[in-house]
């Protein structure tokens, strides 16, 4: 019987059993996926614990981002057949060895794509590409400063912006994620949390202020970066794990700077068509080799607790993984 981790009530990792869980046959219009490896993010471990923006419905099983093989496919499905790899991102669902998915929301792997890979790529890099391609309009040989930097987005918007033409600096906390974050790309990297920060920051860009910031951390970290920017700058606010910030808007005026929100979701609501063609262009430059996520740690699907309590944490120096067992 195939497992999956589930929670009867909303709380920390440590309250949710890996229980025998079999989705059934796949309905009209959905695949039934042995998923193979699962992405664990922050926000899935905020979700799980109920304090993210919604809250999904009891029992829940959590998860966002999945890589696996089709078993099997439902009525009226076309272009897969069992055996296709595939990957995909839901609201929940996807802690699981087997599960059901709408065919409309599967996408084949790039051939030459590992299943780890394209578990965790879509949602970072396509975050960061409509953040700087769409919301910065970023421009060849502008400074973007990355906060987070050895976060999965925060990397993938390391990787982003070279693509684009962009000098990037890297701000992490510690010496492994700033080598990290420089294996990926970054020009160069600053402390976060260095009382001379901003001085640090200032060097690395030659002395001028920056022209985009991307900010997937909130708190403290904000405001400091909001003071970097210069004339036409852009701040990107992706997330906030430190917490909200209070952002004075003089700032904003002294500077003629932009403070600008980067929603992927309400994007790909608000804008179907636009969003379908970022994820083509996405997946084609990972099919390339430009876009590659940097994995800290695989854990197999037993370990859940202490795999999600790692993300949760932010320490990891890249993304944090489940590896399931698809023959159980």
């Amino acid at each position: 019987m195939p497992r999956a981790v589930i929670g009867r009530e909303f709380g920390p990792p440590e309250s949710y059993r890996l229980e025998a869980y079999d989705p059934g046959p796949p309905k009209a219009g959905e695949v039934r996926v042995a998923i193979q490896v699962a992405g664990i993010s922050y926000v899935d471990v905020l979700t799980a614990m109920g304090q993210y923006q919604f809250k999904p419905p009891l029992p829940f099983i959590p998860g966002s981002e999945y890589a696996g093989v089709v078993e099997a496919v439902g009525e009226g499905v076309g272009g897969f057949a069992p055996g296709d790899r595939v990957f995909g991102s839901g609201l929940g669902g996807i802690f699981a060895e087997r599960a059901n998915f709408k065919a409309a929301n599967l996408s084949q792997l790039p051939e030459g794509m590992a299943l780890e890979a394209a578990a965790v790529l879509p949602v970072n890099y396509m975050t960061a590409y409509h953040g700087l391609v769409d919301r910065a309009r970023a421009q060849r040989g502008e400074t973007l400063l990355v906060l987070g930097a050895a976060g999965g987005t925060g990397y993938a918007a390391i990787q982003v912006g070279k693509h684009l033409g962009l000098k990037v600096i890297a701000s992490a906390s510690s010496e492994e994620k700033r080598r990290v974050a420089q294996a990926g790309g970054a020009d160069t990297s600053v402390v976060a949390g260095a009382a001379d920060w901003r001085e640090q920051v200032k060097a690395a860009n030659d002395g001028k202020p920056i022209d985009i910031v991307y900010d997937p951390v909130g708190g403290e970290a904000t405001e400091l970066a909001f003071r970097t920017l210069g004339y036409g700058g852009r701040h990107l606010v992706v997330g906030f794990p430190a917490g909200i910030p209070a952002l004075k808007t003089n700032l904003a005026l002294l500077k003629s700077a932009a403070l600008v929100g980067v929603h992927m979701r309400h994007f790909s609501m608000e804008r179907p068509a636009e969003s379908a063609a970022n994820r083509v262009t996405v997946m084609a430059l990972a099919a390339a080799g430009t876009f590659k996520p940097a994995i800290a740690r695989r854990y197999p699907l037993e370990d859940y607790v202490p795999a999600m309590c790692e993300a949760f944490s932010g320490q990891a120096a890249g993304r944090i993984v489940l590896v399931m067992d698809p023959g159980k």
